[in-house]
Protein backbone atom coordinates (compact mmCIF):
# COMPACT_ATOMS: atom_id res chain seq x y z
CA UNK A 1 0.00 0.00 0.00
CA UNK A 2 0.97 3.60 -0.71
CA UNK A 3 1.89 5.36 2.44
CA UNK A 4 2.90 9.00 2.52
CA UNK A 5 3.99 11.24 5.46
CA UNK A 6 4.87 15.21 5.56
CA UNK A 7 8.03 16.29 7.80
CA UNK A 8 9.05 19.42 8.75
CA UNK A 9 8.35 22.88 10.78
CA UNK A 10 5.52 23.36 12.63
CA UNK A 11 5.97 27.56 13.05
CA UNK A 12 8.03 29.38 10.80
CA UNK A 13 8.74 33.24 10.48
CA UNK A 14 7.47 35.47 8.59
CA UNK A 15 9.29 36.68 5.10
CA UNK A 16 11.22 33.12 5.59
CA UNK A 17 11.22 30.51 2.87
CA UNK A 18 9.35 26.77 4.53
CA UNK A 19 10.65 23.29 3.58
CA UNK A 20 8.45 20.53 3.97
CA UNK A 21 9.23 17.01 3.03
CA UNK A 22 6.92 14.15 1.74
CA UNK A 23 8.47 10.54 2.29
CA UNK A 24 7.02 7.81 0.05
CA UNK A 25 6.97 3.95 0.71
CA UNK A 26 5.12 1.25 -1.25
CA UNK A 27 5.68 3.17 -4.67
CA UNK A 28 8.67 4.91 -6.04
CA UNK A 29 8.35 8.32 -7.06
CA UNK A 30 9.81 7.74 -10.45
CA UNK A 31 6.90 4.88 -11.53
CA UNK A 32 5.47 5.69 -14.93
CA UNK A 33 2.59 8.21 -15.24
CA UNK A 34 2.28 9.35 -11.30
CA UNK A 35 2.60 12.67 -10.21
CA UNK A 36 3.22 14.01 -7.00
CA UNK A 37 1.50 16.81 -5.07
CA UNK A 38 1.63 19.81 -2.83
CA UNK A 39 -2.04 20.65 -1.38
CA UNK A 40 -3.08 23.12 1.62
CA UNK A 41 -6.06 23.92 3.91
CA UNK A 42 -5.94 26.97 5.24
CA UNK A 43 -8.16 27.40 8.68
CA UNK A 44 -11.94 28.00 7.05
CA UNK A 45 -10.81 27.36 4.12
CA UNK A 46 -10.85 24.85 1.02
CA UNK A 47 -8.17 22.60 -0.37
CA UNK A 48 -5.95 24.61 -2.68
CA UNK A 49 -3.60 22.68 -4.72
CA UNK A 50 0.30 23.90 -4.87
CA UNK A 51 1.98 21.67 -7.23
CA UNK A 52 3.27 18.46 -8.44
CA UNK A 53 6.19 16.91 -9.46
CA UNK A 54 5.96 14.16 -12.15
CA UNK A 55 7.95 10.85 -12.25
CA UNK A 56 10.41 12.37 -15.08
CA UNK A 57 11.23 15.00 -12.67
CA UNK A 58 8.98 18.07 -14.52
CA UNK A 59 7.12 20.19 -12.04
CA UNK A 60 4.03 21.80 -12.24
CA UNK A 61 2.61 24.67 -10.39
CA UNK A 62 -0.65 26.81 -9.58
CA UNK A 63 -0.42 29.81 -10.73
CA UNK A 64 -1.02 31.67 -7.97
CA UNK A 65 1.77 30.65 -6.21
CA UNK A 66 4.60 30.21 -8.66
CA UNK A 67 6.67 32.90 -8.39
CA UNK A 68 7.41 31.61 -4.65
CA UNK A 69 7.55 27.61 -5.00
CA UNK A 70 9.83 25.53 -6.13
CA UNK A 71 9.19 21.49 -6.00
CA UNK A 72 12.28 19.04 -6.29
CA UNK A 73 12.81 15.53 -5.06
CA UNK A 74 15.35 13.18 -3.34
CA UNK A 75 15.31 9.70 -5.57
CA UNK A 76 17.79 7.86 -3.59
CA UNK A 77 15.67 8.90 -0.92
CA UNK A 78 11.95 8.10 -2.43
CA UNK A 79 10.99 11.86 -1.42
CA UNK A 80 9.93 15.14 -2.63
CA UNK A 81 10.08 18.69 -1.47
CA UNK A 82 8.55 21.83 -1.24
CA UNK A 83 9.70 25.12 -0.97
CA UNK A 84 7.77 28.24 -0.28
CA UNK A 85 8.89 31.54 -0.21
CA UNK A 86 8.10 34.69 1.44
CA UNK A 87 5.72 33.65 4.29
CA UNK A 88 3.09 35.71 5.49
CA UNK A 89 0.49 35.00 7.86
CA UNK A 90 -1.87 33.87 5.16
CA UNK A 91 0.25 30.90 4.19
CA UNK A 92 -0.72 28.97 7.64
CA UNK A 93 -2.25 26.08 6.94
CA UNK A 94 -2.59 22.23 6.57
CA UNK A 95 0.28 21.20 4.19
CA UNK A 96 -0.36 17.91 2.67
CA UNK A 97 1.15 15.74 0.05
CA UNK A 98 -0.54 12.83 -2.18
CA UNK A 99 -0.06 10.66 -5.03
CA UNK A 100 -1.43 12.42 -8.06
CA UNK A 101 -2.91 10.81 -11.35
CA UNK A 102 -2.49 13.90 -13.85
CA UNK A 103 -0.96 16.62 -11.62
CA UNK A 104 -3.07 19.20 -11.36
CA UNK A 105 -6.03 20.52 -9.59
CA UNK A 106 -8.41 17.64 -9.88
CA UNK A 107 -9.57 16.94 -6.24
CA UNK A 108 -10.50 13.28 -7.48
CA UNK A 109 -6.89 12.37 -8.85
CA UNK A 110 -5.42 12.54 -4.88
CA UNK A 111 -5.95 8.57 -4.17
CA UNK A 112 -3.29 8.50 -1.23
CA UNK A 113 -2.78 11.50 1.19
CA UNK A 114 -0.43 12.31 4.05
CA UNK A 115 -1.90 12.87 7.32
CA UNK A 116 -0.90 16.49 6.62
CA UNK A 117 0.82 18.62 8.64
CA UNK A 118 0.01 22.04 10.46
CA UNK A 119 2.17 24.73 9.48
CA UNK A 120 1.83 28.39 11.50
CA UNK A 121 3.76 31.60 9.97
CA UNK A 122 3.83 33.54 12.96
CA UNK A 123 6.82 35.90 14.79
Amino acid sequence: QVQLQESGPGLVKPSQTLSLTCTVSGESITANLYYWSWIRQPPGKGLEWMGAIAYSGSAYYSPSLKSRTSISRDTSKNQFVLQLSSLTAEDTAVYYCARDLHGGPFTYSWDYWGQGIQVTVSS
